[in-house]
């Protein structure tokens, strides 16, 4: 994973206008994603938010050997993909997207990139190149 604004050069980085990028792809069947900067090896995708990604790569060719997930509590140009704050449980957050109309719940690892949960998150899925 590749962070444009490094959490070295911002701790907070939910404070600013900040994209933020992973490389999510599959691993023994499941969605996952590595962020060395962070601390995080084959972090799994689970309880719907790898049946949101399954829909969102869709028209991705290999999208299971790694696609680009280009993402921010803010809307950016490009975003094709908007998850809504819906509540916290077991340390993790659960979102809800209007596009699949289905909630997925984020662990406890998005509080790497973002202070407290986003109410919104924007999301650009591309492939990766």
């Amino acid at each position: 994973m590749s962070i444009l604004l490094s959490q070295a050069q911002n701790s907070t980085v939910g404070v600013v206008n900040a994209l933020l990028i992973i490389a999510p792809y599959k691993c023994q069947g499941a969605w996952v994603f590595d962020d060395p900067a962070v601390g995080l090896s084959r972090e799994p995708f689970i309880a719907g938010i790898d049946t949101m990604i399954d829909k969102a790569v869709a028209d991705i060719p290999n999208a299971e050997k790694g696609f680009r997930a280009i993402f921010s509590a803010s809307p950016f140009p490009g975003a094709n993909w908007k998850l809504e704050w819906r509540r916290g449980e077991s340390g993790g957050n659960w979102y809800y997207s209007d596009q699949f109309k289905m909630e997925g719940w984020l662990c406890p690892a998005l509080l790497k990139y973002f202070p407290t949960a986003p109410r919104e998150i924007y999301v650009k899925i591309e492939p990766k190149s």
